[in-house]
Order: structure tokens, then sequence, then C-alpha cells
């Protein structure tokens, strides 16, 4: 009886060895199956319209800002067949617009691609300022990035081209200032894509060239809108 006893636990033992052992090695873990891959997400590289054009652009260093002024560009808004370009503009952004004498908008309303808000616009000492006319690409982050170069008659058609104005909220465009896509961004983040496209497009007709944060910071946006065009001019 004892050697009977005996062989069972032996028996036992060794059931319980060969489970053991079979689970290690299927908790085992192999490098061929478990091995991480970058995802394709992070690895892609998206091509737009947008991004082509961003290719495109030198990248620089940012220039001092010595001399520059407003008149630089000209010391009022320019006029076209008798319409100066901020109610040209103000015409173009706005909905549902009345026009009074000297194509002058009395007012309207804006859908302000900024901060997304609705603004309604009356023309008046206190009111006007509600909706400004921003240039899109900073009419000094432009003198500092190849515009001191132009002459006058460039830097005037570059401050009245529709494709360098936006219709916007006031506070906004004083927000912004200066700043380029590196250091300021629309509050309305739907309309980043579009903001920094029409930067790129208006950077790019007149070869103003671009800082390497602000390439970089154009580049993010643009890798989330694959489809970005540039804007007409």
């Amino acid at each position: 009886m004892e050697v009977t006893h005996q062989k069972r636990r032996t028996f036992v033992v060794l059931v319980a060895l060969t489970f053991f052992a079979v689970l290690v090695l299927v908790n085992v873990p192999r490098s061929v199956n478990t091995e991480t891959k970058p995802s394709l997400e992070n690895t892609s590289s998206v091509n737009s319209p947008a991004i082509d054009a961003l290719k495109t652009l030198q990248i620089k260093g940012r220039a001092p800002k010595t001399d520059y002024a407003r008149d630089k560009f000209g010391a009022d808004w320019s006029s076209t067949e008798g319409c100066d370009t901020r109610n040209i503009i103000l015409n173009r952004d706005l909905e549902n617009v009345m026009v009074g004498d000297s194509c002058s908008v009395i007012s309207g309303t804006l859908n302000d691609p900024y901060t997304g808000k609705i603004i309604s616009f009356v023309r008046g000492k206190t009111t006007s300022g509600d909706v400004q006319i921003d240039h899109v690409v900073a009419l000094s982050d432009a003198w500092q990035k190849g515009a001191q170069q132009f002459t006058q008659a460039q830097r005037v058609k570059l401050a009245n081209d529709p494709l360098e104005l936006l219709a916007v909220d006031g506070k906004a465009n004083m927000e912004k200032s200066g700043s380029d896509a590196a250091s300021w961004l629309p509050p309305n983040k739907p309309f980043r894509c579009q903001y920094v496209a029409r930067q790129v497009a208006v950077k790019q007709k007149y070869g103003l060239w671009v800082t390497q944060p602000e390439y970089d910071a154009i580049n993010n946006i643009l890798q989330n809108c694959p489809n970005q065009m540039l804007p007409s001019p």
C-alpha cells in the first residue's frame, strides 16, 4: 500500500508540473507576434493643394521690424471705381447688406470666421469697429518676411488684395495684431484649415517666406484637413 500511495503522489506532482509548464509557454510573449508597429495614421504624409503650396515657400528667419510703419503699405485703403477696399470687403463678406452713398456699407450681418459669432454690423462712430478688415498675413509679418524689399506700389497692392482680406470680429483682429500662425490662430477651430491655407496662398502669391515654427504650425493644422484647397484669388 505504501508503494502505491507513493506512486500516486508522484503522478499528481508530474501532472501539476506539466500543467504549469504549459501555462508558462502559452503566456510567454513572442517577439514575432507581439511587436508593436507604428500606425499608418501616425506615419502617413497627407498631401493636399494647400500642403503642396506650403512646401514651395522658403523657410528663413524673421528679419528685423526696423522702419516698419502701416503707411509703408499705403496711408489708407485704395479705391476701385469709387469704392474703397474696406467697403468692398464688407459687401463681399456680410449678408443682408445695405449700401448707402459712395459704396458705404450701412449695415449687415457677419458670420464671423474667427470666433464663430454672428455680429450685427451697423455703421457708426461707436459701432463700425465691431467688424474690422483683417490682413490675414499681418502687414508687420509681411514686412519682416520679404515685403520690405517690395516697392511701395507692390506693398499697396498686397494690402488691398481681396485674397489677403477678411471681415472679422474687431476684438479678435486686435488680439491677433501682427502674429503669424505660430503665435495666433482663430479661436474658431473649424476655420483654422481655411485660415492657414489663405496665409499660404498670400505668401506664395507675393513670394513671402515663413519661419520654421510658422511652417510647422501650418503643416500640423493642414495634416487634419487633407483635401484643403487654396482660396480662389
